[in-house]
């Protein structure tokens, strides 16, 4: 079923995408070589309930860590651990927040140092195409115009691989409710977008590859080929015209340009 948001509820989830855009922000200072992620989901999940708000992905179905931290070629379900990130990595940052009865849930891909040329054009395309989806996330449109401007721009323009397995989805009071929003598929098919209508549009590209395999935790997505994977998120209101974006991506870009040990060279 789908679940249509007020304006009051709108409001509400705009203060928890606001929180997640403001914990990736706060991630983007800490970022360095050397640092652990199992460090920055602990300063997540402190950040968090310093304001007032409860870490949506923990305990989730079992999942043990406040946020999925997944380093190249980790697509998505990174487990935080105590490896040290390097110079040269990629590291998707995905974040849910609970507050007000209502879900925010969106990440970021930051580059530590100076990724490879190729890896950075990765990490461009994904976001651009990010927008592209958001751009037809307007009442009237469908859910398949959604996924075709995604693979358009990075599967057929630039033969990256679409991660079929894993999808976009609405958001509200729940973390995951209908529809679920592909990356792939055919303009003019599927649901039809209506006001009101939360969603969190989420292309997970790879450069190689679409195929990717679950390890043995039950959690982690991998490439099959181990080439790298970027991730990105939004938090978008389906509205007439234009869409909505909840989150908030400026605060995180700010803090990642002024972080000299992250490269914004994309």
């Amino acid at each position: 079923m789908i679940y249509y948001k007020t304006e009051a509820e709108i409001e509400l989830m705009r203060e928890s995408a606001l929180l997640v855009s403001k914990s990736l922000a706060h991630i983007a200072s800490l970022l360095k070589p050397g640092i652990t992620t199992l460090s920055l989901d602990k300063v997540i999940g402190e950040f968090i309930h310093d304001h007032k708000g409860v870490p949506s992905f923990y305990s989730y179905k079992g999942y043990p860590f406040n946020s999925c931290i997944s380093v190249n070629d980790v697509v998505v379900h990174g487990f935080p651990g105590k490896d040290e990130l390097r110079e040269g990595d990629i590291i998707s940052v995905d974040v849910g927040v609970y507050k007000n009865g209502y879900h925010g849930d969106h990440a970021y891909t930051f580059a530590i140092g100076e990724p490879t040329e190729d890896v950075m054009k990765l990490v461009r395309i994904t976001k651009e195409s990010l927008y592209k989806g958001i751009e037809k996330a307007i009442a009237g449109n469908r859910i398949g115009d959604i996924a075709y401007a995604i693979q358009e721009h990075t599967e057929k323009k630039h033969g990256y691989g679409v991660v079929r397995e894993l999808v976009g989805h609405g958001l509200g009071k729940q973390l995951h409710e209908d529809p679920q929003v592909p990356n792939y598929g055919r303009r003019g098919t599927g649901p039809v977008l209506k006001e009101g209508l939360v969603l969190a549009i989420e292309p997970m590209i790879n450069m190689g590859k679409k195929d990717v395999y679950t390890e043995e935790d039950g959690w982690t997505v991998r490439t099959v080929d181990h080439k790298p994977s970027v991730h990105f998120e939004h938090d978008v209101c389906v509205r007439k015209g234009k869409a909505d974006i909840l989150s908030d991506y400026s605060i995180i870009e700010a803090v990642e340009k002024n972080n000299p040990n992250l490269s914004t060279k994309y």
